[in-house]
């Protein structure tokens, strides 16, 4: 009796190769980050691999660590961000998978920050670099309609000082306090300084 040819396709094993490319072109980065927010009453440690894509600064993948610190929760991780247009840089999904809030870091355009709107219960932005102050004025009248919205401005200073702390394997804190922000490894510190462009309703 003679076998069929056919061979059956492997649907996993092309996922799983998709997955293979995406880690052979980024550089991972692993974090022992230890969250005391007072603010919130939060207090926990949090193990991170930190995929760091071919087209992300230092400074950006610092960034994303200062903000998962600002809005550290057992739910909350790390998504595709750059990787994916359909996934936001950090998320926090309920048990269902439904997006309970949207993270983005840097200057998404509007279109973007709509769509998360109507996807997310929560959209947070975290802007930073020297040109957050033109891409707001440009951006922000466009957003009036979006009443789970807040946008945060990252000093210039604060994020070029967080790459000062970057290493292959890191130990963080990062403590909050009445507003005040810091971040700290074995051998520096940064204090992390925000301000609020739009707060959500």
């Amino acid at each position: 009796m003679r076998r069929s040819g056919r061979i059956a396709p492997l649907p996993a094993l092309r996922a799983t190769a998709a997955e293979l490319f995406m880690a052979i072109k980024s550089v991972i980065y692993k974090a022992t980050l230890q969250v005391a927010d007072m603010d919130r009453h939060y207090y926990a440690d949090h193990s991170l691999n930190i995929a760091c894509h071919p087209s992300e600064t230092l400074q950006r993948m610092m960034v994303r660590i200062l903000v998962f610190a600002l809005n550290a929760h057992e739910q909350l991780e790390f998504a595709k961000g750059i990787s994916d247009s359909d996934e936001p840089d950090i998320w926090q999904r309920d048990l269902t998978g439904a997006i309970e809030k949207w993270i983005e870091v840097g200057q998404p355009d509007e279109r973007r920050i709509m769509k998360a709107c109507g996807r997310a219960g929560e959209v947070m932005v975290y802007a930073y670099g020297s040109s957050t102050d033109v891409w707001w004025k440009q951006i922000a009248s466009k957003l009036t309609r979006a009443k789970n919205l807040a946008v945060m401005k990252i000093e210039p200073e604060t994020a070029e000082a967080l790459e000062r702390l970057c290493e292959r394997t890191m130990h963080l804190q990062v403590t909050i306090q009445d507003g005040e922000i810091w971040m700290r490894s074995a051998s520096d510190a940064v204090e992390a300084k925000l301000s609020p462009l739009i707060i959500a309703s």
